[in-house]
């Protein structure tokens, strides 16, 4: 996931995106994720509470690319986030990398 636009407080509709890839052969991989069972994504706030949404595919999982749009109530502290994906294939469980974003205060 890469952001360029800040996140604030209590935004709404801010599109949180990550991609499910394994090394394969010391290859990094988008593993095709359409015929997942259950899809999950972990914020983790600054306070260390976890909020779980469930994400979308992006197109139709073959991708690996999988996304959030935040709704009211979701991003309710300032400070560093973290984000995690989780995807159950019947093949096997992926998680993807953890990635950190700000959230900055409304003034």
């Amino acid at each position: 996931m890469t952001c360029t636009a800040p996140i604030f407080v209590g935004d709404v509709g801010t599109i949180f995106r990550l991609t499910v890839q394994e090394c394969i052969n010391d290859v990094l991989t988008i593993v095709d994720i359409s015929a997942a069972t259950a899809l999950e994504f972990r914020f983790k706030k600054p306070d260390a509470s976890v909020l779980t949404k469930t994400p979308i595919f992006t197109t139709d999982g073959t991708d690996g690319q999988l996304q959030y749009a935040s709704i009211v109530g979701d991003l309710d502290q300032a400070g560093v986030w973290e984000l995690q994906g989780k995807v159950t294939l019947p093949g096997g469980v992926y998680n993807t990398s953890i990635v950190t974003f700000d959230v900055d205060a409304v003034v």
